[in-house]
């Protein structure tokens, strides 16, 4: 399993497929995949803002971290998974 934000927006995308075919939006399985779509978004959000987050302090670090070499953290890496 890739964990990286890269991975997350294909598996977003792979949501929004899900709800957009007709054969899966029918009864009861409807409301089911609605639901699990809510659950996925959600944890997705928190993984997002997690990641702006350390987003935002290696900008910081690197605006006033007075000359210190500033990596960006390992889970904004491209190679991260």
């Amino acid at each position: 399993m890739n964990n990286n934000l890269e991975a997350l927006n294909n598996h977003l995308f792979e949501v929004l497929e899900r709800l957009n075919d007709d054969e899966l939006m029918k009864g009861e399985a409807a409301l089911a995949e609605i639901d699990r779509a809510k659950a996925i978004t959600g944890v997705a959000k928190t993984v997002i803002d997690n990641a702006a987050l350390a987003l935002k302090g290696a900008e910081l670090i690197a605006e006033y971290g007075d000359g210190v070499k500033v990596r960006l953290p390992a889970l904004l890496a491209e190679n991260n998974g």
